[in-house]
């Protein structure tokens, strides 16, 4: 009887351990649709008509709304100093391949993202290798807080490179000048 209330318990420290990382331990199914549109509006293409300044401004939430099938959250944390990690799947172009965008922010009103930052985004692979690899990366930076280390390991991250680096005031990828580089 011992050995399976041992077992029992063992079972569920490991599960728990393992929702950490899910999406839904942090937020119910509506507000997890309000914060992945929220950023797939930093992380997509900008809305036809739309500019940096202008991209968050009600008229353009529809075209990433329309675009949130295409995107899932394989990954998310919230650490203790309240900074929240993200392992976002996105969609590449009309390719059958996918990316792995791995960054973090600060949750701020009505679950906006602000000081908001793409860490790493994935070369284009096969989705399951997005997943493996990403994943990865997504807990290397929750631990060590950067990703600096495998930065060379193409294979795993294709950006920031020497051609593109993450502005964190623009919210966009952007060849690297003495502003960008922060």
């Amino acid at each position: 009887m011992k050995k399976s209330l041992w077992i029992f318990i063992c079972l569920i420290a490991v599960s728990c351990q393992a929702d950490k990382y899910k999406f839904n331990h942090y937020f119910d199914t509506a507000q997890q649709d309000t914060l992945l549109t929220n950023i797939v509006t930093y992380i997509y293409s900008k809305a036809p008509q739309s500019t940096n300044q202008t991209r968050f401004q009600p008229r353009f939430r529809n075209f990433y709304v329309a675009a949130l099938p295409k995107f899932s959250i394989e990954n998310y944390y919230v650490g203790p100093d309240s900074t929240h990690y993200f392992f976002v799947i996105r969609p590449v172009g009309n390719l059958p391949y996918k990316r792995g965008v791995i960054g973090r922010y600060k949750l701020g009103k009505n679950l906006m993202p602000t000081n908001f930052e793409e860490v790493v985004n994935t070369p284009h692979l096969d989705e399951k290798l997005v997943k493996e690899r990403g994943r990865f990366l997504f807990k290397e930076l929750i631990k060590t807080g950067n990703l600096n280390k495998y930065l060379t390991m193409k294979h795993y991250v294709e950006w920031p490179d020497a051609h593109l680096v993450y502005d964190k005031k623009l919210n966009e990828w952007v060849a690297p000048t003495s502003e960008s580089i922060q």
